[in-house]
């Protein structure tokens, strides 16, 4: 299975079938923010399944990708698809109960034997134990590390030590793309272990596989437009 990253909390994920999470569309509106947003477009990228997490903008472009997918979008429950069982588990995107930026799905589904936990931008404290029981064991874990809007440092490092998975993967953070995130390097340095810098935006799963007393923590570069 290999999982490619498009920025953000954006990956397609290929295998006998395709998956993709959390599309982003034209993002050129940011600038009157004052915000930096480089990551490329996403074109051209067609799936059989596709995730939205929550209902902002930088999560939600269903329109962006292609191949006519099921779609299953900002909902908690079990779900058919063509990947087979997708479970959406219910968290906010604050430590407010929702209250400050609305709700946030957290998607769990196995594709080719191997079991993926998406936690979009989840932005609570910690889950709660009812969150982690529905998550179940997964060994791939995709995990915000940014902090602000989302969850990130010691708190972060901490959920994936409860989650246990084998393969961590950060996401949502400050590169030389966007601007208005922190750095990985607090929930790095927080986590320890092996951490894997990459130089490329896309990876084979399997060749990273750790343990779940021993995971590899694989920190994806950038996508760019070069």
């Amino acid at each position: 299975m290999r999982i490619r990253w498009f920025g953000q909390s954006s990956y397609l994920l290929t295998g006998t079938q395709s998956v993709f999470i959390d599309p982003f569309g034209d993002m050129s509106g940011m600038a009157a923010r004052g915000i930096e947003w480089n990551y490329p477009p996403i074109a051209g990228v067609d799936a059989e399944t596709l995730l939205v997490t929550h209902e902002h903008g930088d999560h939600n472009a269903v329109e962006a990708i292609g191949g006519d997918p099921v779609v299953i979008r900002s909902r908690a429950g079990r779900f058919e698809s063509p990947v087979g069982e997708v479970v959406g588990i219910a968290s906010e995107h604050d430590d407010a109960a929702g209250t400050l930026r609305g709700p946030n799905t957290i998607y769990c589904f196995t594709l080719d034997g191997v079991r993926v936990c998406h936690l979009g931008d989840f932005g609570q404290p910690a889950l709660r134990p009812e969150q982690l029981a529905a998550i179940g064991e997964v060994d791939v874990l995709v995990v915000p590390a940014g902090s602000g809007p989302t969850i990130g440092g010691s708190a972060a490092a901490e959920l994936v030590r409860a989650v246990r998975p084998r393969l961590v993967i950060p996401m949502h953070y400050r590169t030389e793309a966007i601007s208005f995130l922190d750095p990985p390097d607090a929930f790095l340095d927080a986590l320890g272990g092996d951490i894997r810098r990459l130089e490329e935006s896309e990876i084979e799963v399997e060749e990273h596989l750790g343990t779940r007393d021993e995971p590899v923590t694989a920190v994806f570069a950038a996508p760019s437009n070069s």
